[in-house]
């Protein structure tokens, strides 16, 4: 299995960092950070390596400067291992990185088992304005108006509008969110462990929950469960035009082939689509998390099927579509259909 590396960029006093901090205070979420130790370090180091098995530092300048991966392929092959069960790692990028470059090194590390989890582009929306003639939003899956609070109502929906009109110039498929203080809610991020947990897993995780900010806008979700082998075709025209407002599209799938029915773990971040085969745990005959590679806990709290996640999901038309996505294969299996999924598997890789 895979776990996604989500890229975290933005200029010098976006806010990435208090983004981040809210990304770790998330209840029973194991997230890893690769931080970039370039001008000035605005983590608390401690605090980091408090949340993560193992926190990595990349010095000796910016990311996207360093020379081949700069240290950024061994700490992904550190915090990507299997055996320390993360659910996401974010790379936090220094100011002067840009969003693409970093993209690209994560896109193509050596990590074995790092796959691109989306590029989350912070935004101070008190600053000047922004036109992205430069690319910074060309690479963003997620781009974050953040400080919105500071602006009185009369501007704030305009400075958002405003925003994400200029982002869509450049890049159409960006999902544009408004946030303080990088209070985004984590679900359109990453997927949390266990939500309901009760005692962390990772030391000082309550102390940065303490700490944290006020809480975030909740994204809605839709799930549907998938009661039977599905069409391939019909699964990856849901996957490559997602339903209106969905960021985020995930899950895993049973699929009708020729040779019998094979399951497929599915993620969608923004346009990005991953597709990879879902592998059994040994011993255990049930679906696997699809994020680490662990046992699910309860195949009742993990049946295959699809989620789809986004502050603006339109709730109804996405339950539409995926129920259409997850209606039984008719017979035959339509041949194109497989050819498009196993294309989307091998880009995967």
């Amino acid at each position: 299995m895979s776990v996604p590396v989500i890229a975290l960029t933005g200029r010098l006093g976006a806010g990435k960092t208090s983004l981040l901090n809210h990304l770790l205070a998330a209840r029973g979420a194991r997230i890893g950070v690769v931080v970039n130790d370039f001008g000035e370090i605005n983590v608390d180091a401690a605090l980091v390596a408090g949340q993560v098995d193992q926190a990595a530092s990349i010095t000796g300048g910016c990311l996207c400067c360093l020379p081949d991966s700069g240290g950024l392929d061994e700490a992904l092959e550190t915090l990507t291992a299997l055996r320390l069960r993360l659910d996401a790692v974010v790379v936090e990028a220094s100011g002067v990185a840009h969003p693409l470059e970093v993209y690209r090194r994560i896109r193509f590390s050596s990590a074995e088992h790092a796959r691109p989890g989306g590029v989350v582009e912070v935004v101070d929306l008190t600053a000047p304005a922004e036109d992205g003639a430069d690319g910074r939003f060309d690479a963003a899956t997620l781009v974050v108006a953040n400080k919105a609070g500071l602006l009185p109502p009369w501007r704030r929906s305009a400075a958002v509008a405003d925003l994400a009109e200029r982002v869509r110039e450049r890049n159409p498929a960006a999902y544009v969110v408004a946030a303080n203080g990088g209070n985004v809610d984590p679900g359109l991020v990453l997927d949390v462990a266990d939500p309901d947990a009760r005692a962390d897993e990772l030391p000082l995780a309550d102390l940065v929950r303490a700490e944290a900010g006020p809480a975030h806008a909740h994204a809605r979700s839709v799930s549907v469960p998938a009661s039977d082998a599905i069409e391939a075709g019909a699964l990856v025209d849901l996957l490559e035009n997602p339903p209106p407002g969905a960021y985020r599209l995930k899950g895993i799938v049973p699929v009708r082939t020729p040779r019998g029915v094979r399951r497929y773990v599915a993620n969608v971040v923004g346009r990005h689509v991953h597709i990879a085969d879902a592998p059994r745990a040994p011993g255990h005959p049930g679906p696997v998390e699809a994020t680490t590679g662990r046992p699910a806990h309860h195949v009742a709290r993990h049946p295959d099927g699809l989620v789809a996640i986004g502050t603006d999901l339109e709730e109804r038309a996405a339950n539409e579509r995926l129920r259409a996505a997850l209606r039984p294969a008719p017979d035959p299996v339509r041949a194109s259909g497989l050819r498009r999924l196993d294309r989307h598997r091998r880009l995967s890789r």
